[in-house]
């Protein structure tokens, strides 16, 4: 018997519906022209199931969980793919901006870091690109450099509000500083979150009734649930310092869960409050513990408390335990460390600001042991590979958080006065500005609109304008062409891309660029002794990128051309001056021929 042939238009709305969802976006216009009915299935089903489905990540400007919340028809859904298609195709653009000429770079950023994290899935669309791409390596590099500014200024606009004074969530303004080492990897401001919302869910079930609780008694249950499911604390004592037991969403996501005590509290803190208890960071010298508060009027053991009394309060130190610390072992632990127990901040709920300056403070500590431990574990006659120490979070991107989080927060508002908060950033000044002209000359953007204005009445705000109005100028400055047809340059032995094994430090780095003879100032080859060299400071001089990440200018009798299958330890960064690596040659691939057109 013959099946009865069906249209589409004897179809129900929903079987219609469902078959729209194969229809690519681009398709979709075409479709909406067909019928009236088709136009008014497509719209705005359709559009709201093509925003979900391809982009990941929206700027807090759309409210979208709320938007995807509410009925399809109150939101113009069409309008709002087209925004997002309208950034892609934006951001996709800047990106090959980039890649094709070096002059004017520091704008192209800005024009994407401008969409805010509705850049994002483009930029981690190209920082995957298949790996036989013309221009792997620089377009995955740049795309994770853009990245990387977008997430710092995230993290710095949350440090801003804290300083403005305006309320921010202890888990946020701690997760600014794993925007700082995030890259491709989970773990922004909403993945803490949404970690920490999951927590709460869990202990609703493994604790019935948690809510219900008297607060002492979910004091005690949140502290055993983290310590069971090893949340807080470290193994081993002797990865006690490690860099990344200073991050949230590092200890929150990593299967050791390793975190610092104040670390280890803030998601005490953060989960008790999501299950309606009052725990806060408490300001203890050296080990950072939580204070517990009973609700207004009531007491710890959930009787109504008597007028006139004061309120009583508990200590929690999750890091060690899941028991209550008694406040005469606190009281004893000052004397013994001659402290002042009269000072009520001791003993007293930290705000937020004071937890993200000791975080900063730990962070420099870890910095200064990874440092420390990369001298010592040195073999290479002075080449220090802090690579092989540590990778991630990397040391460079964590010390500039730090530093970032110092001179924002440590403001008059924090106690000391103008004059103090004044020395305390004048301290940390120089340090910023160095790793910003080193590691980070793409935000120059965030420099003017954060750093610049708390100088603004003081000797360095002239000289900071100036820096970075340099640094604009030298963005936008065509590069110097350097061919080797001249007769001067033709006893250049090496080329851009060349890979080399330093002769004495042993070291493997890329030729980035070249000088017939050495271009340094006096200074520099008085202290080099480039004069002890057999041919002197008359002979090529190379500009290299080391697998350090550090640059250096090198002689050319100190290179040892290599050729390696691939070159590993330079791979993540080369796209800063190259295209990709050819398996033929085993060199790199220049992607700076405007500056080196015969190389």
């Amino acid at each position: 018997m013959a099946v009865p042939a069906t249209s589409l238009a004897s179809l129900p709305n929903e079987i219609i519906q469902q078959i729209l969802l194969y229809i690519p976006p681009s398709c979709a216009p075409a479709i909406q022209q067909v019928s009236r009915r088709l136009n008014d299935l497509i719209q705005p089903i359709l559009w709201r199931y093509h925003c979900r489905t391809q982009f990941k990540y929206w700027d807090q400007k759309h409210n979208i969980q709320e938007q995807f919340a509410d009925e399809v028809a109150k939101v113009d859904w069409k309008k709002v793919f087209a925004t997002r298609h309208s950034v892609d195709r934006a951001t996709s653009h800047a990106i090959d901006a980039i890649l094709s000429c070096q002059v004017g770079r520091v704008e192209k950023f800005q024009s994407i870091v401008r969409f805010g994290y509705d850049a994002k899935d483009t930029l981690l669309r190209h920082l995957i690109v298949d790996d036989d791409a013309e221009d792997v390596l620089a377009r995955r590099y740049y795309s994770d450099v853009v990245l990387g500014c977008l997430h710092r200024k995230m993290a710095v606009a949350e440090w801003a509000k804290l300083k403005d004074g305006d309320s921010i969530a202890l888990e946020r303004a701690l997760a600014a500083y794993d925007m700082f080492v995030l890259h491709d990897r989970d773990g922004d401001f909403e993945d803490t979150e949404s970690r920490l919302d999951k927590l709460a869910e869990q202990v609703r079930l493994e604790h019935p009734g948690v809510e219900e609780q008297v607060p002492r008694n979910k004091a005690y249950s949140i502290a055993a649930f983290l310590r069971e499911h090893n949340l807080t604390g470290i193994k081993s004592d002797a990865s006690y310092g490690d860099l990344q037991n200073n991050f949230i969403g590092i200890a929150l996501q990593d299967d050791e869960h390793a975190s610092l005590p104040l670390i280890s509290v803030a998601i005490y803190c953060s989960v008790a409050r999501r299950l309606g208890l009052d725990a806060q960071p408490c300001g203890f010298p050296f080990h950072v513990i939580a204070i517990v508060q009973p609700p207004e009027e009531g007491t710890l053991d959930g009787r109504a408390r008597d007028i006139g009394a004061s309120a009583e309060t508990m200590y929690m130190d999750p890091f060690r335990s899941a028991s209550e610390v008694p406040t005469e072992d606190l009281r004893a632990q000052l004397v013994a460390m001659a402290a002042d127990a009269s000072n009520s901040s001791y003993m007293s709920a930290s705000p937020t600001s004071e937890i993200v300056l000791r975080t900063s403070r730990n962070i420099m500590n870890s910095v200064q042991m990874a440092h420390g431990i990369a001298r010592n574990a040195n073999t290479n006659g002075g080449h220090t590979n802090l690579a092989t120490i540590s990778t991630f979070p990397e040391l460079d991107s964590a010390f500039y958080a730090a530093l970032w989080a110092s001179l924002l927060l440590d403001s008059p508002s924090f106690g000391g006065g103008p004059a103090a908060a004044n020395l305390q950033r004048r301290h940390f000044l120089p340090y910023i500005v160095r790793h910003f002209e080193t590691h980070f000359p793409n935000d120059v953007f965030l420099f003017e609109q954060h750093i610049v204005p708390l100088f603004q009445n003081l000797d360095e705000y002239r000289q900071l304008q100036e820096t970075l109005r340099v640094m604009r100028a030298g963005d936008m400055m065509q590069k110097q062409i350097k061919r080797r047809t001249t007769d001067v340059s033709h006893h250049v032995r090496y080329k851009i891309g060349q890979v080399f094994r330093h002769k004495r430090y042993l070291y493997m780095a890329v030729i980035t660029g070249w000088d017939v003879e050495c271009g340094a100032g006096e200074t520099w080859i008085a202290q080099m002794r480039v004069h002890e060299l057999e041919k002197g400071r008359h002979q090529s001089f190379y500009h290299v990128l080391v697998e350090d990440r550090s640059v250096r200018y090198v002689a050319e009798e100190n290179i040892e051309i290599i050729t390696p299958e691939i070159p590993n330890s330079l791979m993540a960064f080369a796209g800063q001056h190259f295209k990709r690596w050819d398996k033929t040659t085993r060199t790199f691939v220049s992607n700076i021929r405007d500056e080196y057109p015969d190389d």
